[in-house]
């Protein structure tokens, strides 16, 4: 009778567990290197503006050489692109988040949205610049598809906004679709000359440059 073949049991099984390296796999060490240069790129871009910070000044930032850099990005338009992203997506989400825990008061509702927006961009100069400022830029010197339709994000949250506002407004939506588009343009204009400006004219200043647009849209279909 032949014997099992014993050196086939006994040989160990290969593994696919990464290699750690003080606790953390190749792929967690990438990542977090990936998001090392992600705050870098905010601190820089926000600081200095994105045309006046090189790969280098990043990677100094973010205490990485530069072939980590290229390890994630392949250019510095990509490193902005994914910050702008993560960024209009927080301030999007906290806006919206805003206007829907206020009272059912539409009038309510355009303040906690609008103290939320600008309170953002007051606290964080850095986040405003990179979304007001330096994306602009960036989208109209290379044609940045990805940054237009992000921004145009704002047209169908105000697109919602009006209709939770005013849920039984009697227009078509494509109405409804240009006036949001129009709000947008108006609240990014103050929003922009505000950023530029310095921060100089007060909070609620550019709050009701912006509230009596809302309200007028308001009134105008109240009366209907």
């Amino acid at each position: 009778m032949t014997q099992p073949n014993s050196d086939k049991q006994q040989e160990p099984q290969k593994t696919t567990r990464e290699r750690q390296f003080k606790g953390m796999s190749l792929s967690e060490r990438k990542l977090a290197r990936r998001q090392k240069l992600i705050e870098a790129g905010i601190e820089t871009y926000g600081t200095y503006g994105f045309f006046s910070v090189t790969v280098k000044d990043v990677c100094i930032e973010a205490r990485l050489t530069e072939r980590y850099f290229y390890e994630s990005f392949k250019k510095s338009e990509d490193l902005f692109q994914t910050i702008f992203m993560e960024l209009i997506g927080t301030l999007q989400q906290n806006v919206m988040q805003a206007v829907m825990q206020a009272s059912s008061d539409p009038r309510k509702m355009i303040d906690a949205g609008l103290a939320t927006l600008f309170g953002m961009l007051k606290n964080d100069p850095r986040m405003a610049r990179i979304i007001y400022v330096d994306a602009m830029l960036v989208q109209e010197l290379h044609n940045h598809a990805t940054i237009h339709e992000t921004m145009s994000r704002f047209d169908r949250m105000i697109h919602a906004f009006v209709m939770l506002m005013m849920p039984h407004i009697d227009l078509s939506e494509k109405e409804i679709s240009l006036i949001a588009t129009g709000l947008n343009g108006y609240v990014t204009q103050v929003a922009v000359r505000w950023v530029m400006g310095g921060f100089k004219m007060s909070q609620e200043e550019v709050l009701q440059a912006c509230r009596i647009i809302f309200i007028s849209l308001l009134d105008t279909f109240s009366k209907k």
